[in-house]
């Protein structure tokens, strides 16, 4: 199978442990095990005792029963049988996209997105149609584009939402928009959500399998619980023709999800409340102190985040963006990711749901940057 390289991947990988601030993080400040006890209302030296003699076994092959209830109480229409754990939500998009794409298919993808929706598919040997999201139309899917773009050949249309750099939200009305298009051709709408569940409001953000019935919502613990190091991700989708195909499927390539992964998962969902009520002061007191600083600094300009913890943040110098990034590393210690990671230029993603002291002091070295000659 010839696949491209996966860019924001590679990034990461080579330069992530070289930084002083690290502004290309996307997860919200990923919690210790110690806190995530805490947050829990557990006794952390009596929960530990316990945890030492868990048997590392394979476990439930589908996960637990505590975890899968958890998981389902995160939407309004699925059961818990609907759910399909997997290792990490790339494991999710990878295992939905290979079991219903085939050569010859084609497919419709949002652009900037995470790379898995457009390079796995190609690698299969479908062609890939692409709705170009940018400031124009507030990084929203056109819906006139893609009623261009589906035929009776399309398998799938895939979207980001929250969307990933930008932080645009797909509104309601929106959805069904899509949903409808999808429904046109038969197609399934995968929906990347590993950035859903934290709204500006407090409200309920809904889930494209709230929408349709062929509706493929794939999320993770990895960003708005705070546990990417659990490593445990998810599919979700009340078609239970496809539910059967992806467990045949993913046989191949995951036996199970960790045991102690699934058991601290199980316990932060029964908790959520408590961690999502952390994790929403820290995004929504961070995307101002991120928004503040876009509007006093004249190098830069953006659309502001709505959701999620990026933002793509368009800058005033003529440099390409995998460039700056370099020098801007080299000389100020900053990390962030470059737009060319998401096909975008003259732009960088910003992550800013972490400490918001290193947040200011980076965005504050970015300025400098910018402004030296």
């Amino acid at each position: 199978m010839d696949i491209k390289t996966f860019k924001v991947e590679r990034w990461m990988n080579d330069y992530e442990e070289e930084c002083a601030y690290n502004l290309a993080e996307t997860c919200i400040d990923s919690l210790t095990v110690r806190e995530l006890l805490e947050l829990s209302g557990e006794d952390v030296e009596e929960y530990m005792v316990k945890l030492a003699d868990t048997r590392l076994t394979y476990g439930h092959i589908y996960g637990s029963p505590e975890l899968l209830r958890g998981l389902a109480g995160l939407y309004k229409t699925i059961a818990p049988a609907q759910i399909i754990p997997t290792h990490g939500a790339i494991g999710a998009n990878h295992l939905a996209i290979s079991t219903v794409i085939s050569a010859g298919d084609n497919m419709i993808s949002v652009l900037p997105t995470y790379q898995q929706h457009y390079s796995i598919p190609e690698s299969i040997g479908a062609e890939v149609r692409i709705i170009s999201l940018n400031l124009d139309n507030h990084f929203l899917p056109d819906m006139e584009q893609l009623k261009s773009l589906v035929d009776g050949n399309t398998k799938m249309i895939t979207i980001n939402n929250p969307n990933n750099p930008s932080g645009s939200l797909i509104p309601a009305g929106q959805m069904e928009e899509i949903v409808e298009i999808a429904e046109s051709v038969g197609a399934y709408v995968l929906c990347d959500e590993v950035y859903r569940g934290i709204s500006e409001d407090g409200g309920y953000m809904p889930s494209i399998v709230d929408l349709y019935d062929k509706g493929i919502s794939v999320c993770s613990m990895s960003k708005t619980f705070s546990m990417a190091g659990v490593r445990l991700g998810w599919l979700a989708t009340r078609d239970e023709g496809l539910l059967e195909r992806c467990k045949e499927r993913r046989d191949y390539d995951t036996i199970s999800c960790g045991v102690i992964d699934d058991k601290l998962a199980a316990l932060a969902l029964k908790h959520k409340e408590k961690i999502l009520e952390r994790n929403r002061k820290i995004l929504l007191d961070n995307r101002k102190i991120l928004d503040d600083w876009v509007n006093a600094t004249p190098e830069v300009y953006y659309q502001k985040p709505e959701a999620g913890t990026t933002a793509l943040v368009y800058y005033k110098k003529d440099m390409p963006s995998h460039e700056l990034c370099v020098e801007l590393l080299k000389r100020k210690g900053v990390l962030f990711t470059p737009g060319e990671c998401f096909e975008m230029e003259g732009a960088v993603r910003i992550g800013y749901a972490f400490d918001s002291k290193l947040l200011k002091q980076g965005l504050d070295l970015f300025t400098e940057f910018l402004r030296e000659e």
